[in-house]
């Protein structure tokens, strides 16, 4: 009798120790069982903010959960993507990565965070092109006549930019690289003034983004001679590619979904698949045209290989052109 009763004993604790992880796991909640929150590292109404908002909001809808964005500006994204890189890896913070991360990332050695080991990668978004404009007085209308004008007037021309170390910074430094013009950098604390600046004719040209600038290129107060893209845009397929005057010239701007390294892969798996089925949406993609970008939407993994290839790209290009966050 004992031994029958040791056995039954025995028998139910092996039992239980077997079906314990499957009662585990029907008891965690599904995910998504609280608020998310997105950090954009921009001001609120730039790019990556909207674009986090028009995610957001897709994401309430479809998971029923709040989706929070929450912009941390300052010292070039760098703020919030240390904010966001500590973040507990719990599938509850995501950031939106640009091409001005890959950017920091070559040009600032001191960064409290580093964004291929410290994020894991969900989608890639969407890219945009930048569109190089010119003052309306500047005697070239097309790209290869502005090369030849710098040229003749070394030191001469200037350029305006969104900052120091900005993503039309480095276009235009990858740009002056590759053709050997002189021009001069006049860094702005945003495109808008930038662009005024342009128009006003105190510097000659501004590599913007493509809302920013396309309403006084229609008005005729600057002239747009090239845009960064390697293939012409369908924003604006009537404006050639930099690259048809200097080969192999290509500079983008980027939108990837990321979340803190460690993120469990059912949950990046589950984000993913949403967000992707998000960007082929007539809706979204139409919303994204108005913003100047395209939506793409790819793997975690396709956006892990991107961000590694840009991060060597801009490392690549801050090295020969010189380009200093202070320059």
């Amino acid at each position: 009798m004992k031994k029958t009763l040791t056995f039954i004993i025995t028998a139910a604790g092996s039992l239980f120790t077997a079906i314990h992880p499957c009662i585990a796991a029907q008891a965690q909640p599904a995910y998504p069982a609280k608020p998310i929150r997105i950090i954009a590292t921009t001001t609120p109404g730039s790019g990556p903010d909207i674009i986090a908002r028009l995610l957001g909001q897709k994401l309430t809808e479809a998971w029923g959960q709040p989706v929070v964005v929450e912009p941390r500006p300052g010292a070039s994204g760098m703020i919030g993507a240390e904010i966001a890189s500590r973040a507990s890896p719990d599938g509850y913070t995501f950031m939106i990565a640009t091409s001005q991360h890959a950017i920091v990332h070559s040009m600032y050695e001191k960064r409290g965070y580093d964004l291929i080991r410290d994020f894991t990668p969900v989608s890639l978004m969407a890219s945009t092109p930048f569109i190089l404009v010119v003052n309306a007085s500047v005697p070239a209308g097309t790209l290869k006549e502005l090369i030849a004008l710098a040229k003749a007037k070394p030191s001469q021309l200037k350029y305006g930019s969104g900052g120091s170390g900005s993503p039309p910074h480095l276009s235009a430094e990858i740009f002056k690289s590759m053709t050997g013009i002189d021009i001069l950098h006049v860094p702005y604390k945003g495109v808008t003034p930038a662009l005024n600046d342009t128009v006003a004719g105190h510097v000659q040209m501004t590599i913007s983004v493509i809302p920013a600038c396309i309403t006084l290129v229609k008005a005729g107060k600057v002239k747009a001679l090239g845009v960064t893209s390697a293939k012409r845009s369908q924003l604006v397929p009537d404006i050639p590619t930099i690259a048809e005057t200097v080969p192999g010239y290509e500079f983008i701007g980027w939108y990837g979904l990321t979340a803190p390294a460690k993120t469990p892969a059912a949950i990046i798996n589950k984000m993913n698949g949403e967000v992707v089925k998000i960007l082929k949406t007539a809706e979204i993609q139409e919303r994204l045209s108005s913003l100047g970008a395209e939506a793409i939407g790819t793997t975690p993994q396709e956006l892990g290989t991107f961000m590694r290839a840009q991060v060597e790209k801009m490392r690549k290009a801050v090295k020969e052109s010189g380009a200093r966050p202070d320059a």
